[in-house]
C-alpha cells in the first residue's frame, strides 16, 4: 500500500515502551510494516501558542499536498507517459548523512529514513518561524509552476491547433467523404496540396448541401476551410508550425528538470509538516516534558480493519471514552464531538503516497 499512518504515543524514559509494545502486536500478525519516525528536540513554547500553530499546520498540511499533486499531475502531462514511468521520476533528496547526503531516492525511503533537515528548518527557532518558512516555501513553489506550466502550455495549446488544421485521415476521407451528404459528386476529390503533416482535399457538391457537408464533415473530424491559394501564406503556416515544435523541444527538458526538483522540494517540505504536526499535537494531547514516540506504519492492504483494531486496544488507556467511541460508533456520550474516521486515543496522521491517482 501507498499508504502510512504517522502515529504517536507517550513513551517511558527510553520511549521504548511504546515502540516495542506497538511493533510486537502489529509485526508478529503482519498487520503492518513499522519503523520509528524521528523528530528533533523542537522548541516548545507556550501551549496557547500551540494551539493556534495546530490549526495553522493543519492548512499548511492540506495546501502543500495539494501542490505535490499538481506537481506530479503535470509531470505526468509533461511527459506524455504511462503512470508508472512517471512514478519512476518522482523522487525527494535523501537527506541521509555525508557523501549520500544529495542522493535522490524513492518517496517511500525517504519517509522511512525522515531525518529532519537542520540547515534548513534549524531547530533552535521557534515553530511558528519553521512552520512560517515551509509555508512561504511552498507557495514560491506554487506560483513558480503556475508561471511555467503556463508558458508551456501555450506554446503547446497553439502548436496542437495548428497541427489540428492540417490532421487528415486520406484513407478514411476517400471512404467517407461520398456520403456525408447528399448531392455530392462521385470521385470528386482531389489532393491539391501535402506536406508531412497532411493533405488538402477540394470536393464538389451541390451549393445548397454545402452547410450540411460542412457540419457532418466535421463529425467526422475533418477540418472544413474556405480555401484560397496563398504559397506566401502556406509557407508562414508551416514556419510557424515548425518554430512552435521547436519551442516546446526546447522548453520540456528544463521544464521537466525544474518539476523533478521542486517535487522533491515540496515533498520534502511536507514530511517536516507531518512532523512538526505530530509534534504539536503530541505536546498538547500528552503534556509537557515532551515525552513521546513517533512512529510510521505501513498498513497491509488486507489488515486495515483488524490494525486499526488491534491499536485500538494497544493504546486505549491514553483515552478511554474515545476508544469507547471508536469500539462502539453508535455509542452515544454526551458533551463528546468526535470524527471516528480522524480521531483515536493516540495521534494519528495519514500519509497518502499515491500521488498520480487524485487531481
Amino acid at each position: 500500500m501507498s499508504e502510512f499512518w504517522l502515529i504517536s504515543a507517550p513513551g517511558d524514559k527510553t520511549n521504548l515502551q511504546a515502540w516495542e509494545r506497538m511493533n510486537t502486536v502489529t509485526s508478529k500478525s503482519n498487520l503492518s510494516s513499522n519503523s520509528k519516525f524521528h523528530i528533533p528536540d523542537l522548541k516548545v513554547g507556550t501551549l496557547d501558542a500551540l494551539v493556534g500553530l495546530s490549526d495553522e499546520l493543519g492548512k499548511l498540511d492540506s495546501f502543500a499536498e495539494s501542490v505535490i499533486r499538481k506537481i506530479a499531475q503535470y509531470i505526468g502531462e509533461v511527459m506524455e507517459d504511462s503512470k508508472d514511468k512517471v512514478q519512476e521520476n518522482l523522487l525527494a533528496n535523501g537527506g541521509l548523512k555525508d557523501k549520500m547526503k544529495c542522493l535522490q531516492i524513492d518517496l517511500i525511503s525517504y519517509l522511512t529514513r525522515f531525518e529532519w533537515d537542520m540547515a534548513k528548518y534549524p531547530i533552535k527557532q521557534p515553530l511558528k518561524n519553521i512552520s512560517e518558512a515551509l509555508t512561504k516555501q511552498v507557495t514560491q513553489i506554487e506560483t513558480d509552476l503556475k508561471a511555467r506550466s503556463a508558458a508551456y502550455n501555450n506554446i503547446k495549446g497553439n502548436l496542437q491547433s495548428l497541427e489540428k488544421k492540417t490532421m487528415s485521415s486520406y484513407l478514411q476521407w476517400q471512404k467517407t467523404y461520398e456520403s456525408l451528404s447528399d448531392m455530392v459528386v462521385p470521385r470528386s476529390t482531389k489532393m491539391i496540396a501535402e506536406d508531412a503533416e497532411g493533405g488538402l482535399f477540394t470536393v464538389t457538391l451541390f451549393r445548397k448541401v454545402m452547410d450540411d457537408f460542412k457540419a457532418k464533415a466535421r463529425e467526422n473530424r475533418f477540418m472544413v476551410r474556405e480555401f484560397y491559394y496563398d504559397e506566401k501564406e502556406l509557407k508562414c503556416e508551416k514556419e510557424e508550425l515548425m518554430k512552435l515544435a521547436s519551442d516546446k523541444k526546447q522548453q520540456y527538458g528544463p521544464l521537466l528538470r525544474w518539476l523533478k526538483v521542486n517535487f522533491s522540494e515540496a515533498f520534502v517540505a511536507w514530511i517536516h509538516v507531518k512532523a512538526l504536526r505530530v509534534f504539536v499535537e503530541s505536546v498538547l494531547r500528552y503534556g509537557l516534558p515532551v515525552n513521546f514516540q513517533a512512529m510510521l506504519l505501513q498498513p497491509n492492504r488486507k489488515s486495515v480493519k483488524r490494525l486499526r483494531d488491534v491499536l485500538n486496544l494497544v493504546f486505549k488507556h491514553l483515552d478511554e471514552v474515545a476508544a469507547a467511541s471508536i469500539m462502539d460508533p453508535g455509542m452515544d456520550i454526551p458533551g463528546l464531538q468526535l470524527s471516528n474516521q480522524e480521531y483515536y486515543p493516540y495521534v494519528y496522521f495519514k500519509i497518502d503516497l499515491s500521488l498520480l491517482d487524485c487531481s
